[in-house]
């Protein structure tokens, strides 16, 4: 398997009527997998869907301390510069 990129967690715009929706996506590592395909991997999807090969340690050592299943599921919690963001109880 080569690594080919690596793009970090970000949130992208999405445009609906009577505003924007703001969806979640997670670092992730675009890779060409043994078989030759070319596969978009993160922490939660780590299989090649064509082979079966299955490149999790690889995601997991490349995406240190960003595959917390917690982070994953809510990342608006771990968002730097966000102090004082938010309701007040």
């Amino acid at each position: 398997m080569e690594i080919i990129e690596r793009l970090e967690g970000h949130y992208e715009a999405q445009e609906v009527p009577f505003g924007v929706v703001y969806r979640w996506c997670p670092d992730c590592l675009v890779v060409e997998c043994v078989c030759g395909k070319m596969l978009t991997l993160t922490c939660v999807m780590a299989t090649c869907r064509e082979c079966g090969a299955d490149h999790a340690a690889v995601v997991r050592e490349e995406l240190v301390g960003q595959c917390s299943e917690d982070e994953a599921l809510h990342p608006w919690r771990y968002a730097g510069g966000r102090e004082g963001l938010g309701l007040h109880y």
